[in-house]
């Protein structure tokens, strides 16, 4: 099938790949998300499916999935109707990587690492007082990766992933848990602009202090080391606010 990035009716069908459903629901998901149709009426079932060259059953069950995300509403009548971002399920992983993936919004990672310094640092303090041998083992992973991140000899964005998603499993608090999907997806975008900025990979020593806190038990360390971590990243992106265009380009894997 031919490929196209826009989803007007009269283009040609899109390369979805193997599987259908998701690859139908990826495409649509992130035109909704890029704004793509803010001054259209939304495609029918029937000429999404013509369009992308798949069944009525395979784009009603993408279609349903992005109803299920927040993204469109479907009422008898009034056909599918692209909703505002209000009603968007934000802890949704794909409706977050759409979101991180458009072109650059300082404003959304400054409400992202709001969030992150709101529960990463309780996370962090929790685990002081909870974490177990196994996760003391994970978060040396996390923190041996990234310092092999530092010698070239492992990816410093999945190395630093690795350690706050393990930090989130030590808390052993299941909504912690839960939000690991969330943190990793966004962490692509948050760490990629950061480092971008400071010219550099992530801080080892202040992750350190972070995994010294924890193997220590000092919660209140471990609560103040990673606040100073995400701390510095607000600080990097509320000094970019008023400098960046908002237009500019999104931020790129190296």
């Amino acid at each position: 099938m031919a490929g196209s990035s826009h989803l007007t009716v009269d283009e040609p069908a899109t390369q979805l790949g193997r599987n259908l459903t998701y690859g139908l629901l990826d495409n649509i998901g992130r035109a909704i998300v890029t704004g793509r149709f803010e001054n259209q009426v939304f495609p029918t079932e029937a000429e999404l499916a013509k369009q992308h060259g798949v069944s009525r059953s395979v784009t009603r069950e993408a279609v349903k999935m992005l109803t299920a995300k927040g993204l469109l509403s479907a009422r008898p009548r009034q056909g599918t109707t692209v909703q505002p971002t209000s009603s968007w399920n934000l802890f949704d992983t794909d409706v977050l990587r759409w979101m991180l993936e458009r072109r650059l919004s300082l404003d959304l990672l400054r409400q992202f690492n709001e969030l992150r310094v709101a529960v990463e640092p309780e996370a962090a303090a929790l685990a002081a007082r909870v974490a177990g041998e196994d996760d003391i083992t994970r978060i040396d992973d996390g923190l041996r990766r990234m310092q092999a991140a530092e010698r070239g000899l492992d990816d410093p964005l999945e190395a630093d992933i690795a350690f706050h998603v393990a930090v989130l499993r030590a808390s052993k608090n299941p909504f912690y848990i839960q939000l690991r999907d969330v943190v990793g997806t966004a962490l692509r975008t948050s760490i990629r602009f950061t480092n971008r900025i400071k010219g550099r990979t992530a801080d080892v020593a202040e992750h350190a202090k972070v995994r010294d806190a924890i193997a220590s038990r000092d919660a209140s360390a471990a609560r103040v080391a990673m606040r100073t971590i995400i701390g510095d990243v607000l600080v990097l992106v509320e000094d970019r606010l008023p400098s960046i265009d908002r237009a500019a380009e999104p931020p790129r894997t190296a």
